[in-house]
């Protein structure tokens, strides 16, 4: 059996990952980058997994990371299944990413990121570095979801894209997830003028 084959036969079977996860571990597969996939699984040997991981890893250190770290999930339930003896995926700390430490902004700078947004955007600004919110959570989010007596957010979902631009609605994955969220008071005036001006004042979810 080819990888191809197999690769693709794990992940239709894979029903417990998220819709926009499966899209995106199909996006990997059929990327010319991942590698000579055409082979048969027992052809994949540990010296062709180095030479594929080091050539993109050269200028995509990101990416070779996640493809390495999805291959080796397949290559190891392959082994479970019995197809191969051993996985050739043996390259060390090849999945482990090493991100650069990302600055934190001032609180000038978010004030003047704010101000410089599209007058209907602004509150995205404010919900994301006060509230600590993320960006599915804010697309998530409805009228319905906030308390302007108590001063509170609650998060029920969170909305994405797919790469075909069709919109995937979620629920938190945990209970920590769904929670509830106090709003500072200066940020609570800013989505109040952004309610009244940008939204219906219907409880409807848009």
């Amino acid at each position: 059996m080819t990888f191809s084959k197999y690769a693709n036969d794990w992940l239709n079977q894979r029903t417990d990952l998220a819709e926009r996860t499966t899209e995106l571990y199909r996006h990997v597969l059929a990327s010319t980058s991942v590698g000579p996939w055409h082979v048969t699984l027992a052809g994949l040997s540990p010296t062709t997994i180095r030479l594929w991981h080091a050539k993109i890893s050269k200028d995509h250190p990101a990416t070779a990371s996640k493809s390495y770290r999805l291959l080796s999930s397949i290559m190891r339930a392959a082994v479970a299944e019995g197809f191969i003896a051993t996985s050739p995926c043996k390259v060390e700390g090849a999945g482990a990413e090493h991100a650069a430490e990302r600055p934190i902004a001032t609180v000038d700078e978010v004030e003047l990121l704010s101000r410089a947004m599209p007058e209907h955007l602004r509150i995205v600004v404010q919900l994301a570095t006060w509230c600590q919110l993320r960006r599915g959570e804010i697309l998530g989010l409805r009228r319905m979801d906030v308390d302007l007596k108590r001063g509170e957010i609650q998060i029920f979902q969170s909305r994405t894209f797919g790469m075909d631009g069709k919109q995937i609605l979620k629920l938190p994955k945990s209970n920590a997830g769904r929670r509830t969220i106090s709003v500072p008071p200066t940020v609570m005036n800013e989505l109040i003028r952004h309610l009244e001006s940008f939204t219906a004042p219907i409880r409807n979810p848009w």
